[in-house]
């Protein structure tokens, strides 16, 4: 018999709704009678990226500018899930192609983890896309501002070494698929 116990949810106030962002205030109650409060919860669009290879085996890096942090970050290619999306891989597929301009033979899901179980509700899904290849006809998103880059294995490896990805959700896709491939590295 498990010792924890889900908390009841007493009250919930709507702060913030809009498509990128749901903020609840809550009030919880723990099974010892505890009050929980005020406690945030933050809803946001589930996210997708993926580990992306080339058919020469180029790995598709981006770098683009992250506000919260003040900084270009160097980030693997992803974007939201949008309710649209016949599946997840079709999800990973339009971001790919809107983001990068390559189109996959294959999109494999690796599963999910969370941002922050505590308080945000969504989750980034993983994905391993391999076969790629360069449309020319795609239809990229300029509005991101986003630079793509087409890096060597052993370059790609050594700037995961090198901590230069810093989004952590994006640093268990990595992890994910060099397990999947066989690839995984030690330091």
């Amino acid at each position: 018999m498990s010792k924890v116990e889900k908390w009841k949810l007493i009250a919930s106030e709507q702060l913030v709704k809009d498509k990128w962002a749901d903020v609840r205030k809550n009030s919880y109650q723990r099974a010892d009678g505890t009050i929980i409060e005020p406690f945030y919860v933050y809803g946001f669009p589930d996210y997708a990226t993926a580990l992306a290879i080339t058919k020469e085996g180029k790995v598709i890096i981006e770098r683009v500018y992250r506000p919260a942090l003040d900084v270009i970050a160097v980030e693997l290619p992803g974007g939201c899930v949008d309710p649209t999306d016949a599946s997840l891989e079709d999800a990973m597929a339009r971001e790919l192609l809107e983001e990068t301009g390559y189109r996959f033979e294959n999109i494999e899901y690796l599963g999910f983890v969370s941002p922050n179980p505590t308080t945000n509700t969504n989750v980034m899904r993983m994905f391993l896309a391999t076969g790629g290849v360069y449309d020319p006809n795609a239809a990229l998103d300029k509005e991101e501002g986003i630079e793509v880059i087409l890096l060597e294995w052993d370059d790609f490896i050594e700037w995961f070494k090198e901590q230069k990805f810093v989004q952590s959700m994006q640093t268990c896709t990595i992890l994910y698929a060099l397990l999947k491939m066989n690839k995984l590295v030690s330091f």
